[in-house]
């Protein structure tokens, strides 16, 4: 009796301990499995997650490359505006250039105005303050209303224009800068006439002619002017001219 109960109660207790192995073996399987899913349930989520995160970063990558590419549109916009004010730029600057030459050129204009023609200027003529009388002094004063430049010298004919002979000009008469005349303003010439006294080679002239230059050389027309009470005894070899000035100089104008 007492070796039944002993293998009654190790046959239960193997029953049991078998129950046991079981129970443990199926719970940690469950637990496996539960981990498993537990594990399989974040990384999912982090999968899901990370492939919305990559939907999102693409849409934020697509974003930014549209905000990018807007950028780049509005950069080419800005450009094209950079551009646009380049041109307007250039455009004023080509302005400022074209108004600061076209000022310049009116200044230069202003300062040396259209030549002085013949019927822009009364000339009179008066004999120097000496004896004999060997030169005289031309006046040409400017009656044109405007401003204009008497160039050069006046072209002096004692006699037919046509066959007049040339009177020349002495160069160290010549002034630095053109005779600008304003409305109303005289300007000067010395002439030799003749080395004075009674003289073979003169001849009395009751009136002469003189021309002008225009800038591309002798200008059409000219004036005649009377000569002095008198007449002038005038010897074509030996007369010269100077050039026209503001005032009679010392030196320059004396030959």
């Amino acid at each position: 009796m007492r070796h039944h109960r002993k293998n009654t109660v190790l046959a239960a207790a193997a029953v049991a301990a078998l129950s046991l192995g079981l129970t443990a073996c199926g719970g940690s399987d469950t637990g496996a499995k539960d981990a498993g899913s537990a594990s399989s349930a974040p990384q999912a989520a982090a999968d899901q997650n990370a492939a919305k995160g990559g939907a999102t970063a693409t849409t934020g990558g697509s974003t930014t490359e549209g905000s990018t590419t807007g950028a780049s549109t509005a950069g080419g916009s800005t450009s094209g505006g950079t551009t646009a004010g380049g041109s307007t730029a250039g455009g004023k600057g080509t302005t400022a250039s074209t108004a600061s030459t076209g000022s310049a050129t009116g200044a230069k204009a202003s300062a040396k105005a259209p030549a002085c023609a013949h019927g822009d200027v009364r000339i009179t003529v008066e004999k120097a303050d000496e004896v004999p009388t060997e030169h005289v002094v031309l006046t040409a004063t400017n009656v044109s209303g405007r401003a204009c430049t008497l160039l050069e010298y006046p072209l002096l004919a004692f006699g037919p224009i046509q066959t007049a002979k040339d009177v020349p000009a002495v160069a160290k008469s010549k002034p630095a800068a053109p005779i600008v005349l304003k409305n109303g303003e005289p300007a000067h010439a010395n002439v030799r006439v003749s080395l004075g006294g009674v003289h073979e080679d003169n001849k009395v002239v009751k009136e002469f002619t003189v021309n002008l230059f225009a800038a591309d050389g002798p200008a059409e027309g000219s004036v005649v002017v009377k000569a002095p009470a008198g007449g002038l005894a005038v010897n074509e070899a030996v007369a010269k001219t100077g050039y026209w000035t503001y005032e009679l100089r010392n030196g320059a104008d004396e030959f």
